[in-house]
């Protein structure tokens, strides 16, 4: 079926040519200078957009991984997943080549604005996160193809480069607002629980470019944009030939048309090549966090280089292309200059190199990227051009499909090279924080193993050791005779309460002990001069049995003056020989208790304890003299709390065994990806394009005669 244009805009009014574009949104005449590149602009600033969206993950992933509670695994998986949706829905936008690209791209701008701000920030596990962004990633593979086949129907060849430059600077850009926000939005490290912001931030800049795009973006007719254009000249060729072209024929059996080796291979090989780069944006962030311990604002700001970089030579190298009319020297340069780079990049991670160090690394990889990618972008489009100019979106379909392929392949397979990361990310900030904190502690139970393991089991003996020192140490000190008192105790707990309650007379007995002897050896005498205190011959008797001379005397009258005090003790005596026969027996050890009462009354008091002590010393003499010494080291760790002990003890290992793995894995990885660059580099000669300056412009040349001899005739 033959397509004719439609009124001319340039027939109607000013505002009935607005709003009907509004409508259409196609533009039956290509438009001037001033206006494609108002369009291109628009084009790239949605494309920066749509990749804000995409990537603002990045900036927060560790947090994001430790607020919705999943492993480093789960949450990569997910990320894959998304891409894989994103692969169909790339393949999806193929039917732009018939339905148009505006409209498409606009209505996606707004569901993502509307995801990326207020739904995604509102989800709390690992499953809402990860179907929300599906969804985006679904709408964004549509819309990412679609707009690359925008720059390509406003750019003709000659131009190329430099606005595939523009339009590669789009998921670059992309990147850098990501970090460019997350650095002056971050200060430090950034809490688990504000990741949502930074999606608020990239939502409500999605959706005001939906209103600008919703507005101004513009698309030309089937007619105009189905056809090739070397050059701006073939301008008026394009308009004359787009009255009678049968678009319909063109883009009959799509895929059957761009299913071809060149395609196909050429988009396997830049995928490869980008998977470096699709590791910075999914994970950069947890590399510099885990591997050279830099904060989230640290590693933001790694982005700022690495993107402001690779934006600089993303349109470098596409002019640069166009002056020299040739793609694929510029690619071989950048994919040589990037495989050094990587190689070199791959080696820090086992090294400790400084954040200048990582930062010029890091943008000089990105200065490769950039070099090899843009080239590549304009070429392929030149290729899918030559096999047939109307299947632009379907070759970059095929392309995006490939890509996201590679990307959820790729992210399968990352965790299972790099699996060291879930400790890291989920536990590691926690055991950096708790090691930091109690490093003295720490360094004290590594350097005191069974120390502290004889402490921790005996933790009650050793507390009251430590808050008891002066009973401790006397107890030592007269450890037999409170061993004798608790045996006594024990054996004769009767008589040794009866000793008890009876004390005072035991003390009397004691103390007059030779007026005591003397009475008892002469009970009868005694008894008589009770009854008869004046009789001089009972006296006499009395002195003579207690000696006899002054010392008789003395014992006598000492009898006489304690008279009230002795008589009560010896009748309970009399009452109680056995009791009394056992104080005498024990008399060093009562005597021991009677002269250190209050020190007795405490040990018995705090008896299960002191025997503990004595058992530990029996039995671990030198580790208990060790906790003595040690006591205030040992004090100190009573006050790190016993959840952080178990934290560790959970997880401090694990993080440890991450911690050694770690650069190694990452190493692996980036060598892997440095075999994606040298695919790359293989799969340059099946694309279109001259490797000779040269031999380009005489190509130019040949096709600028051929539109003049085509327009001569058309006039004719």
């Amino acid at each position: 079926m033959s397509i004719s244009a439609t009124r001319p805009l340039d027939d109607q009014s000013p505002g009935s040519a607005f709003w009907s574009t509004l409508r259409t949104r196609q533009l039956d005449r290509y438009p001037d200078a001033a206006a494609r590149y108002g369009y291109l602009l628009l084009t790239v600033l949605v494309t920066v957009a749509l990749y804000y969206e995409l990537y603002v993950s990045s900036s927060v992933a560790t947090q994001q991984i430790a607020a919705l509670h999943v492993s480093f695994s789960f949450y990569v998986r997910l990320l894959a997943f998304g891409n894989l949706i994103g692969a169909f829905g790339s393949l999806f936008a193929g039917v732009t080549d018939r339905l148009g690209r505006c409209n498409i791209v606009v209505a996606g701008l707004l569901v993502t604005g509307i995801m990326v701000a207020f739904v995604i920030p509102a989800t709390s596990s690992g499953w809402a996160f990860g179907i929300s962004t599906w969804i985006v990633g679904l709408v964004e593979g549509i819309c990412l193809v679609a707009t690359p086949a925008l720059i390509r129907d406003f750019s003709p060849q000659v131009g190329r480069g430099a606005a595939m430059g523009f339009w590669t600077m789009g998921p670059v850009l992309g990147s850098l607002v990501v970090s460019v926000v997350a650095t002056a939005t971050i200060t430090g490290t950034l809490a688990t629980a504000d990741w949502g912001r930074e999606y608020v931030y990239s939502g409500v800049a999605g959706l005001v470019v939906f209103a600008l795009a919703f507005l101004f973006l513009r698309e030309l007719s089937p007619g105009i944009r189905d056809q090739l254009m070397v050059t701006t000249r073939d301008r008026a060729l394009v308009e004359a030939r787009a009255k009678g072209l049968d678009v319909e024929a063109s883009l009959r059996n799509p895929f059957g048309q761009l299913l071809k080796a060149d395609i196909i291979i050429s988009a396997i090989g830049v995928s490869l090549l980008l998977l470096v780069y699709y590791t910075a944006v999914g994970f950069g962030t947890i590399f510099y966090e885990t591997i050279f311990h830099f904060n989230a604002h640290q590693a933001n700001n790694i982005g700022d280089w690495n993107w402001g970089i690779n934006a600089l030579a993303l349109v470098l190298v596409g002019a640069l292309s166009d002056v020299f009319r040739v793609r694929k020297p510029f690619m071989v340069a950048g994919g040589v200059f990037a495989a050094v780079m990587l190689a070199l990049y791959a080696q820090l991670a086992t090294q400790s190199p400084t954040y200048g160090h990582v930062v010029l690394i890091v943008s000089l990889l990105s200065l490769g990227l950039g070099l090899a990618y843009t080239p590549w972008m304009a070429s392929f489009t030149e290729t899918v051009e030559a096999r047939n100019p109307a299947l632009t979106a379907t070759g970059l379909a095929i392309w995006g499909w490939i890509l996201r392929v590679v990307v959820f392949l790729s992210f399968i397979i990352l965790p299972v090279v790099i699996a060291s990361v879930t400790p890291l990310v989920n536990y590691g900030a926690t055991v950096q924080t708790y090691a930091t904190k109690y490093a003295k502690q720490l360094a004290f139970v590594k350097a005191n193993g069974p120390l502290v393991k004889f402490a921790q089991a005996n933790g009650t003996a050793l507390g009251f050791a430590a808050t008891h020192p002066a009973l401790v140490q006397e107890a030592t000190r007269y450890g037999a005779d409170l061993k004798q008192l608790a045996t006594l105790q024990a054996t004769n707990g009767a008589d040794m309460a009866a000793i008890q309650a009876n004390a005072a007379k035991l003390a009397t007995l004691q103390r007059f002990a030779p007026e005591v002897a003397v009475i008892e050896a002469h009970q009868a005498l005694f008894l008589q001069l009770a009854t008869n205190r004046t009789s001089p011959t009972l006296q006499a008797q009395a002195v003579a049995a207690a000696g006899g001379g002054v010392t008789g005397a003395r014992i006598l009258a000492t009898i006489a003056a304690n008279q009230a005090t002795l008589t009560p003790a010896l009748t309970w005596a009399a009452a109680n020989p056995k009791v009394v026969q056992f104080a005498q027996q024990h008399a060093a050890v009562l005597g021991f208790a009677a002269t250190h009462g209050a020190f007795v009354t405490q040990a018995t008091k705090y008896s299960s304890q002191l025997t503990a002590l004595a058992t530990l010393s029996a039995t671990h003499p030198a580790l208990l003299a060790s906790a003595s010494a040690h006591a205030a080291q040992l004090a100190a760790l009573t006050a790190v709390p016993p959840a952080a002990f178990a934290y560790l003890q959970a997880h401090g290992t694990a993080v440890a065994t991450a911690a050694t793995n770690s650069p190694g894995q990452w190493r692996t990885w980036y060598w892997i990806c440095f075999g994606g660059i040298v695919v790359f580099l293989l799969a340059i000669p099946l694309l279109k394009g001259r490797w000779s300056p040269a031999k380009a412009k005489e190509d130019e040349a040949a096709h600028e005669a051929m539109v003049q001899e085509e327009l001569a005739k058309l006039r004719a």
